[in-house]
């Protein structure tokens, strides 16, 4: 798997890397594409903005397709949710590897 961390502006975090889309029927069944080790420790290192159980808010890209959603906290590492119209919008199925681009949101975390 890629991984590439970069801080690309004062207060913006971001992190690029590839995953496979994998299904959890948890309490709420969703695909998700865990957080590889070469940027676990950045995604980690943005607890400042945590809120809830550990959830972290990001901006996410999946090929052209732009959307809002939270990294969840899973077995010491994170996994992102891909959301059922961004997989449509990609032509993303389960089992698939895709790129991922995220940006840390910090709209109303403290200083």
């Amino acid at each position: 798997m890629l991984g590439l961390v970069a801080r690309i502006a004062s207060g913006l975090f971001r992190v690029d890397f590839t995953g496979e889309v994998v299904y959890w029927r948890g309490p709420s069944p969703y695909h998700f594409v865990v957080v590889p080790e070469p940027v676990l420790d950045e995604v980690a290192s943005w607890s400042f903005a945590s809120y809830g159980w550990g959830c972290l808010p990001v901006h996410g890209r999946l090929g052209r397709t732009e959307f809002r959603t939270s990294l969840f906290p899973k077995d010491g590492g994170f996994v992102v949710p891909i959301k059922a119209h961004v997989r449509t919008a990609e032509d993303v199925d389960l089992g698939d590897v895709v790129r991922l681009r995220l940006d840390l949101v910090t709209d109303g975390v403290a200083d």
